[in-house]
């Protein structure tokens, strides 16, 4: 899946992380920046989600999708699909950009709208990456959690870089008798969550 990565993702994935470092540069808004992951957490997630048992896999806060490109890999390890959302139009249009020129539209699903008015139709969910907006991830999260398989993982991101804000959603996480839990210290820090 990592050693033969195609041409066009690869590229598409620098291009993304170019525009991302020039927004953190410019101190563009933090809501319209790309607030894109690191590679190693693209890594992580992609071989999260290729271990998936059976099931939907789904992506919510798709930004310009470059943590998208990475779970297109793990889709195509797998011949599966994946849906993503993501609430802002400009991000929206971004994404859709990316997966024409990076060719995974056989794979991937883009939702453009707030996810949480979708996610209660998503049933037999066996993968979830988390990465909204840091307000929305409680509600998020209780929306799929009632919906996921057995065994199915969520995967939440910036679990210790941003642990003031998201740290009654983690406790409530960690403390869920519907899921093990555990924060793992890559990128900025993975709550990740299988079903029981």
């Amino acid at each position: 899946m990592f050693g033969q990565i195609p041409g066009n993702i690869e590229h598409r994935m620098h291009y993304l992380r170019a525009l991302d470092k020039k927004d953190r540069q410019d101190g563009t808004d933090h809501k319209r920046r790309l607030r894109q992951i690191p590679p190693e957490t693209g890594r992580f997630i992609a071989l999260l989600a290729a271990s998936a048992p059976d099931g939907k896999l789904i992506e919510i806060g798709t930004s310009g999708g470059y943590s998208t490109l990475w779970l297109a890999l793990a889709c195509r390890e797998t011949s599966r699909r994946l849906t993503t959302f993501e609430i802002l139009k400009e991000k929206a249009e971004l994404a859709r950009e990316t997966f024409r020129v990076a060719e995974v539209l056989d794979v991937i699903d883009l939702v453009e709208g707030d996810a949480r008015e979708y996610l209660e139709k998503h049933e037999r969910i066996s993968f979830c990456f988390l990465d909204p907006e840091k307000e929305v991830y409680g509600e998020c999260y209780e929306k799929v959690i009632p919906n996921m398989v057995g065994g199915g993982l969520l995967v939440a991101d910036n679990a210790i870089s941003h642990q003031e804000v998201l740290g009654p959603f983690i406790e409530r996480a960690l403390n869920d008798e519907r899921v093990d839990a555990l924060v793992v210290p890559i990128g900025s820090g993975e709550l990740v969550c299988r079903k029981i």
